[in-house]
């Protein structure tokens, strides 16, 4: 009966790990927005101290590790034929290069938000606020790869109702219309503005 089990793969296990990481980057995306909004948990809900400031910068780097180790586990399947190059320089990959690519570009901008979120003093505020928009490049570059991307590797066209792929979909509407609700509260304030005036 345990013979009959089949193991998950190491390309399932690096799927799986990649869906993960979007879903943090999804997360991370939200909770800044809601920052960016001034919420105040304990005014709203949950009423309670919540650092959500700490919270969100905790996501932004497990949401990195998780990120980093996705197309690492591929190192570890026997049929994949990753070396340690191809995912530092994905584009002559085995397999899918142009996806591959677009996921280390998203890694590597995801990297930037995080390293100059963490060295933010050093700059100015305004010029700090600036780099974290490339945070918006990252997570489209993301849901690009999460859904052109073969979860299996063998170059199969797009399913767009695969359970997977509807996931990607779902997190990249959720962030466009968050996103797009937080630019018209930022226009309407604008406005409020120029009316005082």
């Amino acid at each position: 009966m345990l013979s009959d089990i089949e193991l998950p793969t190491a390309i399932d296990v690096s799927s799986v790990v990649g869906l993960i990481a979007i879903g943090i980057f999804t997360a991370q995306i939200l909770l800044g927005l809601l920052l960016s909004v001034g919420y105040n948990p304990v005014r709203k809900f949950p009423r309670r101290r919540v650092k959500l400031f700490t919270f969100h910068n905790w996501l932004g780097y497990i949401g990195l590790a998780t990120a980093f180790t996705h197309p690492l586990i591929l190192l570890f399947s026997a049929t994949a034929g990753f070396r340690l190059f191809d995912i530092l320089v994905p584009i002559w990959s085995p397999t899918q290069p142009f996806e591959n690519t677009l996921g280390a570009i998203a890694l590597y901008l995801v990297a930037f938000v995080v390293i100059t979120s963490y060295i933010r003093r050093l700059y100015a505020h305004h010029t700090w606020k600036r780099l974290h928009y490339t945070a918006y490049a990252a997570a489209a570059v993301f849901f690009l790869h999460g859904v052109l991307a073969d979860p299996n590797l063998k170059n199969q066209p797009v399913d767009w109702i695969d359970a997977e792929k509807v996931y990607v979909e779902a997190c990249a509407v959720a962030v466009t219309g968050a996103t797009a609700m937080r630019v018209r509260l930022k226009l309407k304030s604008e406005k409020r503005k120029l009316k005082r005036i």
